[in-house]
Parts: C-alpha cells; sequence; structure tokens
C-alpha cells in the first residue's frame, strides 16, 4: 500500500489522500475536497483511480467527488445512511465491511459523534506488511478530537474512541482529515502543562509546513492527546479546578475538553 497525502491550502486545511495498490496501480481517493488536484496527483503517480470514499457527507470531504467520478467512472462509496447526504453514492457501506482494491483491504469503522454517519477506514497489520493504518477523518485528529457542533453528538463520540479507537495497537499509523496539530498542541499544554511530550512535539513541528508535518502512531498520541488521557490525574485536576460540580467519570472529561475546545 502507498499513501499519498496532500494538503489542500484551504482555510479549514483539510488533507486528501490517494490510498494506493502497488501491485495493480490502482487507488482510492479518500474525502476529495479538490478533484483536480486529485487527478493530477494520480496521474504524476501512475495511479488509476477505481473508488471514491467519502468518511462523511460535510462539504469539506465531498466536493471533489463529481470532477473525480466524470474524468474516471470510480464509485462513491459511503455510509449506507449518507446515501440521501451525499449525491451518487454507489455504496452504502456497514461496520465491519471489508473494502478490497488489488491488494488494498480496508475494514469500515463506524465512529459517528463528528456527524453520525461518519466511518473511519482501518488498515489492518496482516494486510499492509505488518503495520496497521487509520484514515480517521474527522473523528481523531493529532492532539485531539473532532468537534461536534454540525450534527454531532460528543456522547457518540467518545462512544466511538472507547470502542473502536482505543483498541487499536500503539504501533497504528494516524492519517486524519486535517492539519490542525500546532493549534492542538497549544490547547493541550493548557489542559496539561506538565507533559514533557507536548512541549517535545510543539518544538519539533514549530517550523514545519503543513504538507511536512509528522505521520504519528496511536501510540504516539497517546502520550499527548488529552482526549485519549482521560485517565490523567493531571487532566481532571485542571478540570475541577475550572468546575468544581464537573463528575470525574472518564465521559464527563471528554465531554469537558470538547467543550472547552469548541470554546477555545
Amino acid at each position: 500500500m502507498k499513501v499519498f497525502r496532500r494538503f489542500m491550502h484551504n482555510p479549514l486545511r483539510n488533507f486528501n489522500y490517494l490510498i494506493g495498490c502497488e501491485e495493480t496501480k490502482q487507488a482510492i481517493v479518500l474525502d476529495p475536497l479538490d478533484g483536480d488536484a486529485m487527478l493530477a496527483l494520480a496521474e504524476e503517480q501512475g495511479y488509476s483511480i477505481r473508488l471514491i470514499i467519502n468518511t462523511h457527507e460535510h462539504h469539506d470531504h465531498i466536493e471533489g467527488n463529481p470532477v473525480v467520478k466524470a474524468a474516471t467512472g470510480a464509485e462513491i462509496w459511503a455510509h449506507e445512511n449518507a446515501v440521501n447526504r451525499i449525491p451518487d453514492v454507489d455504496r452504502g457501506l456497514k461496520p465491519g465491511d471489508r473494502i478490497e482494491l488489488g491488494s488494498l483491504r480496508l475494514k469500515v469503522l463506524h465512529t459517528p459523534g463528528h456527524t453520525p454517519v461518519h466511518v473511519c477506514l482501518l488498515v489492518e497489520a496482516e494486510d499492509n506488511n505488518g503495520v496497521p493504518v487509520l484514515f480517521s477523518g474527522d473523528t481523531l485528529f493529532n492532539a485531539c478530537a473532532g468537534n461536534c457542533r454540525n450534527g454531532g453528538n460528543v456522547d457518540e463520540m467518545y462512544d466511538s474512541f472507547v470502542s473502536q479507537l482505543q483498541p487499536l495497537p500503539d504501533e497504528t499509523l494516524l492519517y486524519p482529515g486535517h492539519d490542525y496539530m500546532k493549534n492542538n498542541l497549544a490547547f493541550a499544554e493548557t489542559r496539561e502543562a506538565g507533559n514533557a511530550m507536548i512541549s517535545h512535539w510543539q518544538k519539533q513541528v514549530e517550523s514545519f509546513a503543513p504538507d511536512d508535518m509528522p505521520v504519528m502512531t496511536l501510540g504516539q498520541e497517546r502520550t499527548y492527546n488529552p482526549f485519549l488521557r482521560l485517565h490523567e490525574p493531571a487532566i481532571k485536576h485542571r478540570l475541577q479546578e475550572e468546575f468544581p460540580a464537573l463528575g470525574l467519570a472518564d465521559p464527563d472529561v471528554f465531554r469537558a475538553l470538547r467543550q472547552l475546545r469548541d470554546q477555545w
């Protein structure tokens, strides 16, 4: 499997992905915002686009669909309940479905929270030379969780983290739908100021352009992402200082962190 990540240089800071089978030179386009850019990327790299997959229905993840579909004939696949939310969907995906293209094998994870129909795509280790990969859309970002403001639900997001993301191994490579890493690390520092890994990665990425941002693992994320560190006493203590009546069960902490990030 070959993954090509492209920063879209738009205000929402989207990443688009071309996921290629190196054996057949067939490819999947994931969440195309700029269809022409993804067609050019595929041609430049020598891949033939066969599928378009949308993690969810928001405009910045589907706007490139018509251009790619018209040029390649590729089918559009998305969650089965997104069929009426995304134009011209050819196949509705269900949790646990396996997407196969050449040697590519991707498992569909239903991860509601950002929207009710959000999916992530997981490449399991045995299907990628021992290296698991997660295409997380707007569910999990570097150092943060996706927002729940536009038709989402924070409690469903928490459940998605616990049921779908928490079991994944530390070595899982993370490919999120946007580049918010610098800003998210700054927020994380306000939540856990003594965390040396937050400071370390702030220094590492300080001068990086979006195209050069590192591909992190879930293990690394678990050292600085507050939404993966709900059990940390420092995070709970800081929240309790600000909200004395707040419950400190994990769902309460997650909900409070998301509210603070929305306002930050």
